[in-house]
């Protein structure tokens, strides 16, 4: 059985689809042990049954679209820990496959995407949320290029360059999505209505805008409440479909690896976010399936 019928930017063309929630906070629902540098990538290759379980959550949520759990995997980071690069290799790959055998099983079509996570993540120490590693984008784009090959040889429906807290990392991975040809979709993580790194939102959208490879743009891993006003940034340089995956408001303390929850929690205005044109939302960090059924019922409403 097919896990959908045509590409993702063909199908957003029609219509808009939902995504999934966070792969994190569902696998600590089931009692994953995610402690340690590598996170959901620890699980990922101790307890591959997890994440396929934890997909298939999101799947009886009625996601439609699906992130892997790839997004904190990294060649050096995991070499650190034991693992060769052919195993690191394997992992990625693997990652692609239990998304698929989630997809596969569902009762409608359902899209895979690849997380294609910042170089931030795999340090484990919250600088995908602020950017400006003091690398080069030809460094950045030394780290991503195998990591992405890797994933792509799985046969991902489309990666998905996330939580992307800097315009000179997107410059980087913009690079070798014209180099592979690999359709993708591009989201910044943001916040005060910039980039995690200070830069101004249409500054950061326009590159994207412009690459053809790229098939959607928008925010994720941010405050509900900074959604709106980048949806309307990025809908200031582009007229193609724009998305939107928050987290609870929350914010990461990488000292002691724990969320704060914040005190009154922001509405999501999700019927705004799609007049602004999101045809893709979903949840990041803390949203679980109970808010993706939501989601896919205020849709529907």
């Amino acid at each position: 059985m097919p896990r959908a019928s045509g590409p993702l930017a063909e199908a957003l063309s029609r219509r808009s689809l939902i995504l999934d929630g966070g792969l994190s906070n569902q696998l600590a629902a089931q009692g994953c042990d995610l402690s340690g540098a590598l996170w959901s990538g620890r699980v990922l290759a101790e307890r591959p049954d997890q994440v396929e379980a934890a997909h298939t959550a999101y799947v009886r949520a009625g996601a439609e679209v699906l992130i892997t759990a790839s997004y904190q995997v990294g060649y050096a980071s995991f070499a650190a820990h034991g693992y060769d690069r052919a195993t690191t290799t394997a992992l990625l790959r693997r990652s692609v496959g239990l998304a698929a055998r989630a997809a596969e099983a569902a009762g409608h079509e359902v899209w895979v995407a690849a997380s294609v996570g910042p170089y931030g993540a795999v340090l484990a120490d919250g600088s995908e949320y602020r950017g400006r590693y003091g690398l080069s984008v030809r460094e950045l784009a030394a780290f991503h290029r195998p990591r992405i090959e890797a994933l792509l040889a799985a046969g991902p429906d489309v990666l998905a360059l996330e939580t992307i807290p800097d315009p000179d990392e997107a410059e980087a991975l913009l690079g070798i999505l014209a180099e592979t040809g690999a359709r993708a979709w591009l989201s910044y993580t943001v916040e005060g209505g910039r980039t995690r790194s200070g830069r101004p939102l249409p500054e950061a959208f326009a590159p994207a805008a412009e690459a053809p490879e790229v098939i959607a743009i928008g925010v994720n891993c941010c405050d509900p409440v900074e959604v709106l006003p980048a949806l309307e940034a990025a809908a200031a340089v582009t007229r193609k479909p724009l998305l939107a995956y928050p987290n609870d408001g929350s914010v990461w303390d990488a000292a002691t690896r724990t969320w704060h929850a914040p005190e009154d929690p922001a509405p999501w205005p999700t019927a705004a976010w799609r007049r602004a044109g999101a045809r893709l939302t979903g949840g990041c960090c803390r949203i679980g399936p109970d808010r993706i059924a939501e989601l896919g019922a205020e849709a529907l409403g």
